[in-house]
């Protein structure tokens, strides 16, 4: 269990096998459970990597009440949950380095709070300062039925989203689809909040290695919005890498999928291992 403010979570920690490299926890993107993970953690594991994964407050395995009944909102996920995972890797793995690895939200918001002075490496798969007009058009009547109607809705109806029952990916708690929607149709984004339910980011701050990475066919999280997320910090601080399927011999990464097995040419890239470690 993960003691977060005002909440318990679950999560599962792969020792490493081996010499150990690093230990890492990877937090996830919004609505993937810990489970989807898995695949990548075991991998991991097995290349001398820890791996912590866990659910974010009131979802997944984490969810300890309907979801109806969850007050929780995105910025609890974003700083709380994901502040309290890393204190957990911490407490798990006392000696060594740490690293940090983000998919979609679990990259966005690791400005906002402090980490180990044993984080020696932050990587962020999917994560970008996004606005819902930056799909590209194929996807957009998706966007627009998640964010200005199927999704709100449904959410006012049902008190949490309901996404399964409407083919939209997960449920959520209301206050988690209310708020990452004022996100993703506000061009500050995130910063709609900030001094409200979020602190100030600090973008400036010398720390880990930051090394952003992008999929050239993600229609969620598109390469402009990744490059938007690094043209926040300062000049020479972020290492964008735009990773494309054919270079692993593979016809698409998505934005969820790249995690999933059938990526899992691309997964040694993700930790930016040398070819001779597949």
């Amino acid at each position: 269990m993960i003691d977060a403010e005002g909440a318990q979570l679950v999560g599962r920690f792969f020792a490493a096998q081996g010499e150990t490299v690093a230990n890492l926890v990877l937090h996830g993107a919004t609505g993937v459970p810990q489970r989807f993970y898995m695949p990548f953690a075991r991998w991991a594991s097995a290349r001398g990597f820890g791996v912590l994964i866990y659910d974010y407050r009131d979802f997944g395995e984490s969810a300890h009440r309907h979801v109806r009944e969850s007050h929780a909102t995105l910025a609890d996920w974003a700083v709380r949950d994901q502040s309290a995972a890393e204190q957990k890797l911490a407490e798990l793995a006392p000696e060594g380095p740490l690293w940090v690895l983000g998919h979609s939200l679990g990259g966005l918001s690791f400005t906002l709070y402090p980490h180990d002075p044993r984080v020696e490496r932050i990587t962020t798969v999917g994560a970008g300062l996004g606005h819902f007009t930056d799909h590209p058009l194929s996807y957009l009547p998706s966007a627009l039925a998640f964010w200005y109607l199927l999704g709100p809705i449904g959410t006012a109806l049902c008190g949490y989203l309901p996404g399964k029952t409407l083919l939209l990916g997960a449920d959520l708690p209301a206050g988690v689809y209310w708020q990452w929607r004022r996100w993703c149709t506000d061009r500050r984004f995130f910063r709609v909040d900030v001094g409200k339910t979020l602190p100030e980011p600090d973008f400036g701050a010398e720390g880990p290695a930051l090394r952003m990475l992008s999929m050239t066919d993600d229609l969620l999280a598109p390469p402009v919005v990744v490059t938007r997320y690094a043209d926040a910090f300062p000049k020479g601080r972020v290492e964008h890498v735009m990773l494309e399927p054919q270079a692993f011999g593979l016809s698409s990464l998505g934005h969820l999928e790249v995690f999933s097995e059938r990526n899992a040419a691309a997964w040694p890239t993700i930790l930016n291992l040398c070819s001779s470690n597949p």
